[in-house]
């Protein structure tokens, strides 16, 4: 299969894999809560049923707020990973099988945003 196939065929089936993609947010969300992190599930609206799905992690620094937006996009293999989102295939973060290493990736994230100087 061509590349550019291959990514038509991974586009849609992150777009028809919305109950998929709401399920692998929701047990992200869950993980960072656990790390003390603040979300806001922006796929629950159904005013925007074609909308991309993202959950937006916080937390608040002492000097500012920092976030994370992560969505879901399918793999090849049938598989499911996140993404930091608007970054493409360059915000890999994680696949959906290990929820616990995508919550330490934004929990770096987010702690190297909050202190940088500290990096």
């Amino acid at each position: 299969m061509s590349v550019r196939a291959e990514r038509r065929l991974l586009g849609w089936r992150t777009r028809s894999g919305r109950a998929t993609a709401a399920r692998h947010l929701d047990l992200l969300a869950v993980a960072v809560a656990a790390k003390g992190y603040r979300h806001i599930k922006l796929y629950q609206a159904e005013e925007f049923p074609v909308r991309p799905l993202v959950l937006w992690i916080f937390a608040l620094g002492p000097d500012e707020h920092v976030r994370v937006a992560v969505t879901v996009r399918a793999m090849p293999g049938r598989g499911w990973a996140y993404y930091e989102a608007g970054r493409r295939r360059h915000g890999f973060l994680s696949r959906c099988g290990d929820t616990g290493r995508a919550a330490a990736q934004v929990d770096a994230m987010l702690k190297h945003r909050m202190f940088s100087a500290t990096w």
